[in-house]
């Protein structure tokens, strides 16, 4: 991954790192935002008489020393909060849902998720057991209130606290809990107990601030986007007026406690409900000729997609409000694979693959939308297996990545974003050089895989199976998913300093056939059996994975050598 050092080149001096997780740093500044502070004045008085014999200039050294390392280490926690409550920016997140007849155990949903390289899920729940078998994963988990426990925590402060210490205190720091969901789509579904919502987030919040996670746990509710009036052009868009007297506080609420708006958006369900007025390459993400762009006329923005139209009606919809600076995280976004056909004719698994797979890419791409680009909009996708107990027509059931056995319901097409949801679980998976990639790294990296890498490149000398097309990229190709294959591929083995990606297409062509084409494992296709790590800093550089601190940002790794180094002196 461009701009990612290794600790190699810049710790070279420095003795072996081992790889941290970041909950053992989210474990540590937990530990130490629970402890009290000592005050360094006026405490003299107060020393045992013992110390009363002790020379005053030891007395005063050892204040000073003790005084300039809390302030170091104060330093510290605060540079360290800022870094790792930046969190990623872009990132795909998975829905996890549970109304399935053969719901997989919780340490088979784990399972697959880590051979998704999904890091980031949100439960409709609490469940402890989901929970426990996510500890010590590092995958950042929002848990949810669900909307039938809204009366009760709505309405008590202590039933909140009680919430928070049971489904929060007693998995966290373990569990990687990053927000709390409060209800789903409460407005628009329980328009009743809205009045209740904003009670039970700010109940919510202050047994947060109690138990010392309100750092590390943030608080928000999910809305629909159907709470957006007039969503085009974006920029007169605006929230039900009648929701202002819950909106306005609630943003307020999000803005002070630097929390997100979670935000439902369903392209599919405003392209069914347009009556034919928005185009279906338009909800797709399929490229659109400029004359078919939608254009907002009071911004002469223009709009490629829905999904980037309806976020920006949220932003100018809050500009309404006076609210400018809370982000927005979409919590809900997918296409159903499966409907009725003759009242769901496009819930079809070409437009899931479709749509699934672009917004995966505008995602991660930190395309942003017209009105901010650049600024990347979190999104996770719904969902992550079929509920088949899900009531309403065929197409609510049928929303899921997977079914219950852990099978993809499609093949997801995304080369050019690593592993992530390389959905393809019958191994069939290549490792190819990714496009645009510059030829000067992809000639060193085809060096190392046909040289160190033991990749058997005679099939590509001139006049052989796999010679042509003859050019770097293409040869690059078949040593990178030869070593790939040779290696069992393992995520780790499909990075090259980043000019390599995964890709479920078969990249074989006319008589060159790829390492896995045809379910075979390639793994003839080395020279040497004994396979060894790469030496070429790349094998063990997964471009998604984050799971360890070291392997991926060497700021942190000498912070959190300096924090041990000064909890040491204290």
């Amino acid at each position: 991954m461009e701009g990612v050092y290794r600790t190699g080149e810049v710790f070279s001096s420095f003795p072996r790192l081992y790889p941290v997780p970041i909950s053992s740093i989210r474990h540590f500044l937990y530990h130490l935002f629970s402890f009290s502070l000592p005050k360094f004045g006026g405490h003299e008085k107060r020393r045992k008489k013992s110390l009363a014999s002790a020379p005053l200039l030891l007395l005063r050294d050892r204040e000073r020393k003790s005084g300039r390392t809390m302030a170091v280490l104060l330093f510290l926690l605060l540079l360290s909060v800022s870094v790792i409550s930046a969190d990623e920016g872009a990132y795909i997140g998975v829905n996890i849902g549970t109304a399935l007849s053969a719901m997989p155990s919780p340490t088979q949903v784990v399972t697959l998720l880590k051979s998704q390289n999904i890091r980031h899920v949100r439960l409709y729940d609490a469940d402890a057991a989901l929970l426990a078998a996510l500890a010590n994963t590092g995958i950042r988990v929002i848990i949810s209130v669900p909307n039938e426990q809204l009366l009760a925590i709505g309405s008590s402060n202590a039933t909140a606290a009680a919430w928070v210490a049971r489904n929060v205190a007693a998995h966290f720091p373990a569990v990687n809990i990053s927000a709390i969901a409060v209800g789903s789509e409460v407005l628009t579904s329980m328009p009743n107990a809205a009045p209740l919502l904003l009670p039970a987030i700010r109940f919510l919040q202050s047994a947060l601030v109690a138990s010392n996670l309100d750092k590390f746990v943030k608080v928000s509710t999910p809305h629909s986007s159907s709470i957006i009036l007039d969503s085009f052009p974006p920029s007169q868009a605006f929230f039900n007026r009648s929701l202002d007297p819950i909106m306005s506080p609630l943003l307020r609420f999000l803005q002070s406690t630097s929390s997100p708006l979670f935000l439902n958006v369903y392209p599919y369900y405003e392209y069914m409900q347009s009556n034919g007025v928005i185009p279906l390459d338009y909800a797709l993400f399929r490229p659109l000729p400029p004359n078919k762009e939608a254009v907002d006329t009071n911004t002469l923005l223009h709009y490629t997609n829905v999904f980037d139209a309806l976020l920006d009606a949220a932003y100018f919809a809050m500009e309404y409000l006076n609210v400018t600076n809370v982000p927005v995280v979409v919590l809900e976004s997918g296409w159903p694979h499966k409907g009725d056909p003759s009242t769901e004719p496009d819930a079809t698994t070409e437009n899931a693959d479709t749509y699934n797979s672009n917004l995966i890419r505008h995602v991660l791409n930190s395309t942003g939308t017209p009105k901010h680009p650049g600024i990347p909009v979190p999104t996770y996708i719904y969902e992550l297996y079929d509920e088949d107990q899900r009531p309403g027509s065929l197409s609510e059931k049928s929303w899921g990545l997977f079914d219950s056995t852990g099978l993809p319901a499609y093949t997801l097409h995304l080369a050019g974003s690593g592993l992530l949801l390389a959905n393809d679980t019958t191994n069939q998976t290549f490792c190819v050089a990714r496009e645009g990639a510059d030829p000067k790294m992809l000639q060193a990296a085809l060096d190392w895989a046909c040289g160190p890498g033991k990749v058997n490149c005679s099939v590509l000398m001139q006049g052989q199976a796999c010679s042509e097309p003859d050019d770097v990229q293409a040869h690059a190709s078949y040593a990178f998913n030869a070593y790939y294959h040779g290696m069992g591929m393992r995520s780790s083995t499909c990075y090259f300093s980043g000019v390599a990606a995964i890709t479920t297409t078969d990249p074989s062509h006319d008589t060159c056939r790829f390492a896995g084409s045809g379910g075979k494992n390639g793994t003839s296709l080395l020279n040497n059996t004994a396979l060894a790590p790469s030496a070429n800093s790349t094998a063990d550089q997964s471009s998604s994975t984050r799971t360890t601190v070291f392997t991926r940002d060497p700021f942190l790794q000498v912070l959190v050598l300096l924090m041990s180094a000064t909890l040491q002196l204290l």
